[in-house]
């Protein structure tokens, strides 16, 4: 579905992220985790395609496409979608507007008032974008029309942050719902929360401004806890020297 071949990316000329590789397979939902300031949320926005976000070096290929040139809507329309960390106000726009446009584009069939409904949403629908919604409406507005656009990669930033225990759960159940089968989806968290409610089989960490330590994200996450981001990263560079002196 994705393939990142040593990207390098740059914001204001300051180098964010310095030889990332990484690969996310059709029907996998992939857990990112990393520090406050690791570069996570640079390397989805760039994976988008946000023209802040630079790429001096690397290739990002998404379905065997060379994406690197692409527009935001030109990605868009090839099928990756986004639920932004911190996503903005939008006045004079009604949340119905946008998910009609999103659905519009998918050329699917939408159920707006099921989905609303499931999502807590539907008494939010005639009201402007975001406009005086907390941190988890907002991150259920974005979820809705994530559903709307029905992507074949979702980029999901901190989709937990803000969000109380029991929309958690809620924002977990929807996102297996539109992952999985043929569609991809990768998560970035700083907590881990989210893993308790996705069907998540493959993790890693952003650190030193590189993917580390890829395998298991509870596994990951249980180390991370233990020892630390950077115990963790140590601790599985140990694993093959382990496995090479038993065999």
């Amino acid at each position: 579905m994705l393939s990142i071949e040593n990207l390098h990316i740059e914001v204001s000329g300051k180098k964010i992220l310095d030889g990332v590789n990484l690969k996310i397979e059709k029907g996998v939902t992939s857990i990112m985790f990393g520090q406050n300031g690791s570069g996570k949320t640079s390397l989805v926005m760039a994976i988008m395609g946000f023209p802040e976000y630079k790429i001096t070096k690397g290739k990002i290929i998404f379905k065997g496409k060379v994406i690197n040139d692409l527009s935001i809507d030109e990605r868009a329309r090839l099928g990756i979608g986004i639920l932004l960390q911190r996503p903005p106000t939008v006045r004079g726009v009604k949340m119905r507007q946008m998910i009609a446009l999103a659905s519009k584009a998918s050329n699917k069939k939408f159920d707006v008032e099921k989905m609303a409904s499931k999502l807590n949403m539907k008494e939010f629908l005639d009201r402007d974008l975001n406009l005086g919604f907390s941190g988890g409406e907002m991150k259920r507005s974005e979820l809705l029309q994530l559903a709307a656009q029905s992507p074949d990669l979702l980029l999901l930033d901190e989709p937990e942050s803000g969000v109380d225990l029991e929309n958690i759960a809620l924002i977990g159940d929807v996102i297996n719902k539109l992952s999985g089968k043929d569609k991809s989806a990768l998560i970035i968290t700083h907590t881990g929360h989210i893993l308790d409610y996705v069907n998540a089989s493959r993790g890693c960490v952003l650190e030193n401004k590189k993917v580390q330590c890829v395998g298991d994200p509870h596994d990951i996450l249980n180390r991370i806890r233990k020892y630390g981001y950077k115990g963790c990263i140590s601790c599985h560079r140990k694993e093959p020297e382990k496995i090479k002196a038993k065999n």
